[in-house]
């Protein structure tokens, strides 16, 4: 096979092994090379201790990144090298990081250290491809195994057990069974792991092509990061449109989403107010009462625990909420929802009512010919440019003071002359919207 490595990579190889080191590029850039795949990241392995690699590179900029666990960043024209020393790990008290590392000359005894073996691979241009626990047999079959026992590889870092899922959702993988066993009895230890890295492994999750079979066979790992979802399993729903449980139907809501973090995660997050709104109708199917506005609160209290950025929450409980809205049946009510959502934001909404509509039983909930309306007429107010925010209007607050009563009444008025404009874009003229703006006066009763 072709082994495609960056001209900083190769040099910081080559000149290690120059000066009598061992080096390696190592772990997921190797497995992506293997699979065919362009890596997005690349470590590279070597036998030299820190202060040797500086010295190697004395003519660079070396960053001393992490010198406690042996890694030094050397900078090569506009690229940063990781570059870290053969070790092996010490014991892991906070379920995270190891106390304390030994240095190696060997790299057989580095890639012991490794989660899984599809990770715990190590090439050199010089010396080959080092497999020493069959990763590439397990690429071949397309299994998640670990470097050795799973549990104590998830009792050293419990942030691996999310990996895991995390890498079956985006690599396509299967999860080997012994695997998925300590997943399921380690899990709770992924309470110890900070917020912001337990976030940024569900978000890569939810992106996988397979996130909606992870999120099903996992759902004890899910549930223990997203504990809100926790009622949705083995939640009942009753009606023609239901075949599965609240938390099936989730997974299915976030499969049939494009591969977007927030659309995903406000798919997520679309259900998890089913329990508190549930209510039976005359036929003794199930109704959800106030559904979205439950779940948007929800969501924002998830999301702010994670620590997303509040652009995150915000879009994502926004959507949410707004899903409640009934899919716009005239181009009036288009253009009424661009106006309060944003032209972004419309055209996720319509793509959740989508993916929501996909999970239901199929033929129950048809809605294709509503979205249909809805896209092309969102598509038509674009082309013909047609007004929908006050920011569109011809006129502005200062045009229409002269005529209002009361500054309450500044805004007012704008808003009676957008809904006139949205009823008739042609109105959307300075000379008539002014003479609206004082018939509209004209005619309101005194403050």
């Amino acid at each position: 096979m072709q082994w495609d490595i960056p001209a900083p990579v190769r040099l910081v190889l080559d000149r290690l092994e120059e000066n009598g080191y061992a080096a390696y590029v190592v772990g997921g850039c190797v497995r992506d090379l293997l699979m065919g795949r362009a890596p997005h990241d690349w470590d590279v392995t070597t036998s030299a201790r820190p202060e040797e690699t500086k010295a190697v590179f004395s003519d660079l900029r070396v960053i001393e990144t992490g010198l406690k666990h042996g890694t030094v960043t050397v900078r090569v024209d506009d690229r940063n090298v990781e570059v870290t020393t053969f070790r092996i790990d010490g014991a892991y008290t906070d379920a995270r990081h190891p106390d304390s590392v030994t240095f190696s000359d060997r790299v057989e005894e580095d890639l012991a250290r490794r989660d899984f073996t599809v990770n715990a691979m190590a090439y050199s241009p010089k010396r080959g491809l080092v497999d020493a626990f069959d990763g590439r047999g397990d690429l071949e079959k397309k299994v998640l195994r670990c470097v050795g026992d799973p549990d104590e590889r998830f009792g050293e870092d419990a942030l691996r057990i999310l990996r895991a899922a995390r890498f079956a959702a985006t690599l396509g993988f299967s999860i080997a069974p012994e695997v998925a066993e300590a997943m399921q009895d380690r899990a709770l230890s992924l309470t110890r792991i900070s917020a912001e890295r337990v976030a940024s492994e569900l978000l890569k999750l939810l992106r996988g092509k397979d996130a909606e079979r992870v999120l099903v066979e996992q759902a004890d790992v899910i549930c223990t990061v997203v504990p809100e979802l926790r009622l949705l399993r083995g939640f009942e729903q009753k009606g023609a449109m239901y075949d599965c449980d609240a938390y099936t139907q989730t997974a299915r809501c976030v499969g049939a989403m494009e591969r977007d973090a927030l659309l995903r995660l406000a798919m997520l997050l679309l259900h998890c107010g089913k329990p508190a709104t549930h209510v039976h109708d005359a036929q003794g199917n199930s109704v959800y009462k106030n559904l979205y506005a439950v779940s948007g609160v929800i969501a924002q209290n998830v999301l702010r625990r994670l620590k997303l950025s509040n652009d995150m929450i915000f879009g994502v409980s926004t959507l949410i909420v707004a899903c409640g809205k009934p899919i716009p049946d005239t181009r009036k009510r288009v253009k009424q929802d661009m106006n309060e959502l944003g032209e972004l934001n419309y055209v996720r909404l319509m793509k959740i009512k989508r993916a929501e509509a996909a999970s239901f039983v199929k033929g129950t909930y048809d809605i294709s010919d509503k979205l249909l309306f809805a896209y092309r007429q969102f598509d038509e107010v674009l082309v013909c440019d047609e007004p929908y925010t006050l920011k569109t209007l011809a006129v502005t607050g200062r045009d229409v003071r002269r005529f209002c009563k009361t500054p309450e009444g500044v805004g007012q008025t704008l808003q009676l002359l957008l809904d006139a404009v949205l009823d008739d874009p042609a109105k959307n003229e300075r000379e008539t919207l002014i003479r609206l703006a004082k018939e509209i006066n004209d005619t309101a009763e005194p403050a």
